[in-house]
């Protein structure tokens, strides 16, 4: 990171004095992501100001940018150069502005660890992070990673950053690994339920196919087709099905990435009305589940939506005995526990990690996990 200035000191000093009172902090980027997890605890610590684009190496295909960076700015520098963030993070509007521009930022990218519809074909968050520099429950600023693709020594802990939401520090700065744009892109759709289209999408997993990002919900399937233009029209003969306007694909897509779309909109009514929205990972092969409610499949198939009126202990259950784990996205009780419980094991481990980085237990209290 470049020499300290004055937004960076100005969170040094606010980690000190916490750190001295042992008061809770509660990490605020965009605010786009205030309803993931457990109920924010303690003073907010603002990376509004930490904000900017530090280096950017076209031709390195490396990108490194402050926390408080919008996405929207970040993506809108890489688009000028042809390249793109590959994971498509979900760029969700800030809490109670629902109709407003999205809010994410990329402290709060790499902290919940959220890809998009490209998540299966790309990779996730953590693919990409190089390194980072974090603000640690000392208020000493510990740099990992680095700036290159190759750079692998040592332990990975910037990597370890992504999904922490927050817990072991302030994360301050992350360099990633972008790629270009894809040269030539197609949509193409199919009407199947859903146990047609879990078998469809593993069947063409199996084959050499420019398969991008699938989508099914309510008996209809779409499936996004990237890469050279060749292989797209190939793809698109082989496949069948029909073709989607590339503008209304286009539309679809984003609105899908940024939770926005029509699956969605009716989940925010019904979660209004009483109902919970759950985020299930899943073997992509999993059958349908024998839960009432309202599904939408992604990535092939191995992440699920589920709007439902089931009671949370049924819900775990049936999604433990398919082999995958739930998270409550909206709706539901805050106060339990919105990530899949830990086996005691893992939890320790979480838990002694924490207390390496954040000995006194400053940051974002309970957003992980239960504090214990």
């Amino acid at each position: 990171m470049a020499p300290r200035d004055a937004a960076l000191e100005r969170l040094v000093e606010q980690v000190r004095a916490a750190r001295a009172d042992r008061r809770a902090l509660d990490i605020r980027g965009g605010g786009s992501k205030a309803f993931l997890g457990g109920l924010p605890v303690g003073e907010p610590l603002a990376l509004g100001e930490l904000a900017g684009i530090s280096s950017y190496e076209p031709s390195e295909l490396v990108v490194t940018a402050r926390a408080g960076t919008p996405l929207a700015e970040l993506e809108a520098t890489l688009a000028e150069r042809g390249q793109c963030l590959p994971f498509e993070p979900p760029r969700l509007a800030p809490e109670g502005d629902g109709a407003g521009p999205a809010g994410g930022t990329v402290g709060g990218m790499v902290a919940a660890g959220l890809s998009g519809p490209a998540r299966a074909a790309a990779g996730s968050v953590r693919d990409h992070v190089l390194g980072a520099s974090l603000l640690d429950g000392r208020a000493e600023l510990l740099s990992f990673g680095g700036q290159v693709i190759k750079n692998v020594a040592g332990y990975d802990v910037s990597r370890l950053l992504a999904g922490s939401m927050g817990v072991l520090g302030v994360i301050c700065e992350v360099s990633l690994k972008v790629l270009p744009l894809p040269p030539a892109t197609a949509t193409l759709r199919f009407e199947l339920d859903q146990a047609q289209a879990i078998e469809r999408l593993n069947a063409w997993g199996g084959q050499p196919l420019p398969i991008h990002a699938s989508a099914w919900w309510q008996g209809t399937l779409a499936l996004r087709l990237a890469g050279a233009r060749a292989a797209v029209d190939a793809a698109c003969a082989t496949l069948g099905g029909e073709a989607v306007d590339p503008a209304l694909a286009a539309s679809f897509w984003t609105a899908l990435r940024d939770q926005r779309d029509e699956y969605f909109v009716a989940a925010q009514a019904r979660v209004a009305a009483g109902a919970t929205l759950w985020r299930l990972a899943l073997p992509a092969t999993a059958a349908p589940l024998p839960l009432a409610g309202d599904t939408l499949l992604e990535w092939g198939g191995a992440q699920r939506w589920l709007c439902t009126e089931a009671a949370p202990a049924a819900v775990r259950a049936a999604v433990q005995a398919a082999g995958g784990h739930a998270t409550r996205w909206r709706g539901g009780d805050r106060a339990g526990d919105s990530f899949e419980p830990l086996p005691p094991v893992l939890l320790r481990i979480h838990r002694e990690l924490k207390a390496a980085f954040d000995p006194e237990g400053l940051f974002n209290r309970g957003r992980l996990y239960p504090q214990g």
